[in-house]
């Protein structure tokens, strides 16, 4: 077997794989490779065997040079790779957190994905900061309490505006000497707010449909970036259906804090806080201590869990 090189994957696109090599005399230098030996020829439980962020051995016999094997990953984020295909796709590996870009206007800010990439980001052990961006657009009495739905459900909020500035000095500190993955849907601002925190990367950034009051992606597949303070950010494609992968419905009810503190009061054991008699869930959600619209989500992903809603989308990239 040919010796190998340690390298990083930076972008993974169709059947490239974009690896930045760690030593040698290429260190640094980017090089397209391919697929070798097992990683190409076995099918497991994940779509792709390898994601943007994983460190790699690679083969620089041949052309182009081959990845032989992956290192083993710290942590990752994965959904469900399709209706049709059950299998795991890994959208990033090893960061140190997660960025999810939500825009509170133009597109309106939705609930539902925002509050699944947050579970995504428990049940992986990824630690998640909520980025409320285009801030400058929304009544200020619908952003405190917007901010207070996410406070309350102990996640750091972070209020962004790439207009006029407003947080962006925050952004870069927590971007600092870490490995970040930044998540959003389509028209959010992700590329906007790369390009204000450092304006070299040039990233190519979408309109906003007026007829449609959403953006068209122009991200299509996950890529490492390096700013030119240090931080390493990976731009993710927005998704328009995110499933988690091999979730049941009991650990789904712990991956939303305030739902699983007052299940401990739920007078069954096993109650899936849905429609069980003496659930204190829905009682704390009648009285306001659960914000309804984080109800909601969980509702919406347990339906998915137990096959109540059949009727869901594509879970493919927005173009």
């Amino acid at each position: 077997m040919s010796q190998t090189q340690p390298g990083r994957v930076t972008r993974y696109d169709a059947r490239i794989v974009h690896v930045e090599l760690l030593s040698g005399p290429e260190r640094g230098r980017v090089r397209p490779c391919v697929l070798r030996g097992r990683l190409f020829e076995e099918r497991t439980q994940a779509k792709n065997p390898v994601a943007v962020g994983d460190v790699v051995d690679v083969s620089l016999d041949g052309d182009p040079p081959g990845i032989e094997s992956v290192h083993e990953r710290k942590n990752f984020l994965s959904r469900v790779a399709s209706s049709h295909d059950p299998r795991a796709q890994i959208l990033c590996a090893n960061v140190d957190q997660l960025l999810n870009i939500a825009s509170v206007a133009k597109p309106k800010f939705s609930s539902h994905r925002t509050d699944r990439i947050l579970a995504a980001c428990r049940w992986h052990r990824i630690e998640a900061v909520l980025v409320l961006n285009k801030v400058d657009l929304c009544e200020r009495e619908d952003l405190v309490d917007l901010c207070a739905t996410y406070v309350e459900a102990g996640v750091r909020v972070v209020q962004t505006s790439a207009t006029d500035g407003t947080g962006l000095d925050e952004l870069r500190e927590i971007l600092s000497n870490k490995v970040s993955v930044l998540y959003g849907g389509s028209g959010v601002g992700k590329s906007t707010l790369l390009n204000k925190l450092d304006p070299s990367l040039k990233i190519a950034e979408g309109r906003i449909s007026r007829y449609w009051d959403q953006g068209r992606h122009t991200t299509s597949f996950s890529q490492l970036h390096k700013l030119s303070d240090g931080s390493t950010v990976i731009d993710t494609p927005g998704i328009r259906v995110f499933r988690l992968h091999a979730v049941t419905p009991v650990e789904l009810r712990m991956l939303w804090p305030e739902i699983a503190r007052e299940s401990a009061r739920c007078t069954l054991p096993d109650c899936t806080h849905d429609h069980e008699p003496g659930c204190a869930v829905y009682a704390a959600v009648d009285e306001g201590r659960i914000r309804a619209t984080r109800y909601a989500s969980y509702l919406e992903m347990l339906d998915e869990l137990t096959g109540r809603k059949t009727d869901e989308a594509e879970a493919a990239p927005e173009e």
